[in-house]
C-alpha cells in the first residue's frame, strides 16, 4: 500500500494518548505506510510542507518550539490535505462543533474522517444526513470513509455492535443503559446496592465526584443530561429513528431550577445541599421497593420513544450491579429475546477513547487495501 497520510487536530488528553498509540502502532506494523503530516491545536500546528512524516516521538517539543499558526479551517486545511500525494485520514480529537460541521466538505473531497467528537453525529439531523451523503460508507463512491466508534462509550464496541446487529437483519427493539461514567460513579456512590453510603447526601457525592475528576469542572455540564442525550441520539439514528436533535426528547436535568443560573461551579455546589431532600426521597422510595435508582438513557424503536433520566432497577439487574464509573449498554433485539446483548466496561478516559479512535483509523486502512 502506498503512503496513507494522517492529519491530527486536537492534542489534549485524548489527542496525546492517540499520538502515543499511533506511534506504537506504526512501530509494530512497519509494512503499513502511515505518514503523519499535520498535528494541530487551536493556536499552533506542525505542518509537513513536503508531506514527509512528522516525528511522533518528539512532536510535543517540536510543536512548542517550531509550531506555526495552524492552517485556516476549513479552506486552507482542506486544500493542504487534498494536495497530499495519497489518501488522507483526518483525525478530529476535539469536541468542536464548528469543526464537526465541516465533515461533509472533507468527506466529499475523499478525505477520510475518524473522531470521538459527538457533535457532528448528535446535532441536527440535517448535518447527520449531510455527513453520510458525502461518505463512502453512506453511498458516495467518491467520498471518504467516516467512523466515530468512540463518540459513544469511548473504546467500547457499542456502535460497531449495533451496526452489525442492524446489517445482519436483527430487529432492534430497545436499547437501555448507563452512558455516562460521571453518572455511573455518582449513583453508585449515592445509592449503592447495600443502601449504605455512609450518610452522604447527593450534594456531597457530587462534590466527591468533582474532586476525584469524574465530573466536568462545572458539574452542571454533566448533571444537565445533555451528554447522555447526545450519545442516545447517535444510537437512535443508527437504529433507524429520525431524531431531530438531542433536545427533541425528554431529558431529566438533575440541576435544581434555582441553581441553573448560579454564576460559578462553587456557587452551584454551595447551594446544592439545600435540595438533598428531593434526591434522598427518590433513593429511599426505590429502596422501599427493593430497587436502586440510576441515571439512564433508553430508546424504544417500536414506540419511537427516547428519554434520559432517573429510573429504578431491581437490585439483581445488570444495571444496578454496575461498579465504579463503568458504562453498560443493553441491546434488546428480536434474536436475543428477553436476555439482552450487553456491552460493559470503562466508557471514558483518554487511553480507552484514543483506542477507539485508533481502531477506526485501522478500519479505514483495511478498506484502502
Amino acid at each position: 500500500m502506498s503512503n496513507v497520510y494522517v492529519a491530527i487536530i486536537g492534542v489534549g488528553g485524548v489527542g496525546k494518548a492517540f499520538i502515543s498509540q499511533l506511534s506504537s502502532y506504526i512501530s509494530r506494523n512497519p509494512s503499513v505506510s502511515l505518514a503523519p503530516i499535520l498535528i494541530s491545536r487551536s493556536s499552533k500546528a506542525l505542518v509537513s510542507q513536503n508531506y514527509a512524516p512528522l516525528n511522533l516521538e518528539k512532536w510535543s517539543e517540536e510543536l512548542s518550539s517550531n509550531g506555526t499558526a495552524p492552517p485556516a479551517f476549513p479552506e486552507q486545511t482542506l486544500a493542504y490535505l487534498k494536495a497530499a500525494p495519497g489518501p488522507v485520514i483526518l483525525v478530529d480529537n476535539t469536541s468542536d462543533e464548528v469543526l464537526a460541521s465541516s465533515y461533509p466538505l472533507f468527506l466529499a473531497e475523499g478525505v477520510h474522517v475518524v473522531t470521538p467528537n459527538k457533535k457532528g453525529f448528535s446535532s441536527s439531523i440535517k448535518l447527520w444526513n449531510n455527513i453520510y451523503a458525502a461518505a463512502a460508507n453512506g453511498g458516495n463512491p467518491l467520498g471518504g470513509y467516516v467512523f466515530h466508534e468512540a463518540s459513544v462509550g469511548a473504546g467500547l464496541p457499542v456502535l460497531s455492535t449495533l451496526k452489525e446487529l442492524v446489517e445482519t437483519g436483527d430487529r432492534i427493539k430497545k436499547i437501555e443503559g448507563i452512558f455516562s461514567g460521571t453518572m455511573s460513579f455518582l449513583f453508585n456512590s449515592f445509592a449503592p446496592l447495600d443502601g449504605n453510603n455512609g450518610g452522604k447526601g447527593f450534594a456531597a457525592c457530587v462534590k466527591e465526584a468533582q474532586q476525584l475528576g469524574y465530573t466536568e469542572p462545572d458539574p452542571r455540564d454533566d448533571l444537565n443530561g445533555l451528554d447522555v442525550a447526545r450519545k442516545l441520539t447517535i444510537l437512535a439514528r443508527l437504529s433507524g429513528l429520525q431524531v431531530a436533535s438531542p433536545t427533541s426528547f425528554p431529558i431529566q436535568s438533575l440541576i435544581p431550577g434555582p441553581l441553573e443560573s448560579a454564576k460559578s461551579a462553587d456557587e452551584f455546589l454551595g447551594g446544592l445541599g439545600d435540595f438533598d431532600g428531593e434526591m434522598t426521597k427518590v433513593k429511599e422510595d426505590a429502596e422501599a421497593k427493593g430497587a436502586v435508582v440510576r441515571y439512564v438513557g433508553s430508546l424504544n424503536v417500536e414506540t419511537q420513544e427516547v428519554k434520559v433520566g432517573l429510573e429504578t432497577f431491581d437490585k439483581s439487574s445488570a444495571i444496578a450491579g454496575l461498579k465504579g464509573s463503568d458504562n453498560i449498554i443493553s441491546f434488546y433485539t428480536e434474536r436475543y429475546g428477553n436476555n439482552p446483548l450487553i456491552v460493559q466496561g470503562a466508557g471514558a478516559g483518554a487511553e480507552v477513547t484514543a483506542m477507539g479512535v485508533l481502531g477506526d483509523l485501522i478500519k479505514v486502512l483495511q478498506r484502502l487495501r
